[in-house]
């Protein structure tokens, strides 16, 4: 075979890449020398083309793709879901917990060929905001332990006071969170809290009995009048009406507590103390068998 044969066509030369530059004529008017011009819009152009690749990939779902081939070869690897194990379950009804990890694992064996449920195709962080959404639950931690088990561990809130508002009852935390709705005939030994919004407002009654620790036992229920303040009712049967503001509600009562251990005001019959007008307190006294509402009019005569 000549030389000038293989100078023809019979050899191939490798191909250099192709290089981005800027026109000179656009390279003098910028502030940089024509060398570092160029780098620049290479890196433009190189950005320019993965952005596009990114668009392609996400408009034909090869992500997702890529994650439910990966997610079932984990599954059929071995690291399939056999069971599930709840931890810190102590009050709440453990079927609504069932109820979510099922949802979850029905929902991967739908989208699998073999029926199986691969640990990795298991969304964790949706099961834990699905039980975010009940009252009982302040926190959820959902995790995969293998081989084969998915642990659910519940941390639940503290119940603090029953709240009844429009005939119904309802357990709640120190911070007005509702927990569950209670039957009246299985009401647990809490305080509790009467009227619209009184919930929302157990946090400053916690603070106001706080305060005053020999009438906190006492306590039977608290009522939250017009949105502004606290009607207390002691187990002795008396009503304690409380000034409107924490501040101001709190000195009173500290005033009230003393008075009732120096002179014991609570279980000698009173009806009401009303402790709303500063510097005072106005009592009421049970009405004598047979007396009337109002005092009768006197007779001319």
């Amino acid at each position: 075979m000549s030389a000038a044969h293989v100078r023809r066509g019979g050899g191939s030369r490798a191909r250099k890449p192709t290089k981005v530059s800027v026109p000179k004529k656009i390279a003098k008017k910028l502030p940089v020398d024509q060398r570092r011009a160029n780098k620049v819009a290479a890196l433009v152009f190189g950005a320019f083309m993965l952005a596009i690749v990114v668009v392609v990939g996400v408009a034909l779902d090869i992500p997702a793709k890529a994650e439910r081939a990966a997610g079932a070869a984990v599954g059929k690897a071995g690291f399939t879901v056999s069971g599930y194990q709840i931890v810190g379950l102590n009050h709440m009804n453990r079927t609504l917990v069932d109820a979510v990890v099922t949802d979850e694992l029905r929902r991967v064996a739908d989208s699998a060929d073999s029926g199986k449920v691969s640990q990795a195709m298991v969304d964790v962080a949706a099961i834990r905001n699905r039980l975010l959404g009940y009252g009982w639950v302040k926190d959820a931690r959902v995790s995969r332990r293998l081989p084969d088990t998915l642990v659910i561990d519940i941390v639940e809130r503290t119940p603090a006071a029953l709240w009844q508002s429009q005939g119904q009852l309802a357990l709640i935390d120190k911070e007005g969170v509702i927990l569950d709705r209670v039957p009246v005939d299985k009401m647990p030994d809490l305080p509790l809290l009467i009227g619209p919004g009184a919930n929302a407002e157990e946090q400053q009654l916690h603070r106001l009995m706080d305060a005053v620790p020999t009438l906190k036992p006492q306590l039977a229920s608290a009522t939250w009048v017009g949105g502004r303040r606290w009607d207390l009712n002691f187990q002795s049967g008396e009503a304690v009406a409380l000034p409107e503001g924490e501040d101001a509600a709190k000195a009173a009562l500290t005033k009230f507590a003393r008075l009732d251990r120096d002179s014991g005001l609570l279980g000698r019959g009173i009806v009401r103390f009303d402790l709303r007008v500063p510097s005072k307190m106005i009592v009421r006294l049970p009405r004598a068998p047979g007396e009337p509402i109002a005092p009768a009019p006197q007779q001319e005569g």
